[in-house]
């Protein structure tokens, strides 16, 4: 039985998943998708414990992305923390209207990103 916390990773870099799947992986079991799209065809048949979620991707990005699954009915409460190089004041906002838990900038530091992960799952746990 795996009791680590399952994280999906959800970016069109496949860099930054590798990154992401590098930095992670010890500690959660990671999986990756490279779309929007995808993520929400996961999200249909498993619920991961937080979301890591990419801003600029193409067809659908981060935004797009993230509204759709706080419309599904085992997506409203996910914890959600946008992993992204976008850093403007509309798309931060528009973010935490839709109800993220953080927000990291990349190129992330490793050892911020899993205190921030951690932070993320122990709150939700509350």
């Amino acid at each position: 039985m795996n009791s680590k916390a399952r994280i999906l990773a959800v970016d069109d870099n496949a860099i930054s998943l590798k990154a992401i799947d590098l930095a992670l992986r010890n500690e959660y079991e990671v999986i990756t998708v490279n779309s929007g799209e995808r993520a929400i065809r996961y999200l249909l048949c498993e619920r991961p414990d937080l979301i890591l979620l990419d801003i600029q991707m193409a067809h659908k990005d981060g935004i797009e992305t993230l509204k759709e699954i706080r419309t599904m009915k085992n997506g409203a409460d996910i914890p959600v923390i946008m992993l992204t190089s976008k850093n403007d004041r509309e798309t931060i906002i528009e973010s935490s209207r839709l109800g993220i838990n953080d927000y990291v900038l990349k190129p992330f530091d490793s050892d911020q990103l899993l205190g921030r992960i951690r932070q993320t799952l122990e709150k939700a746990a509350k």
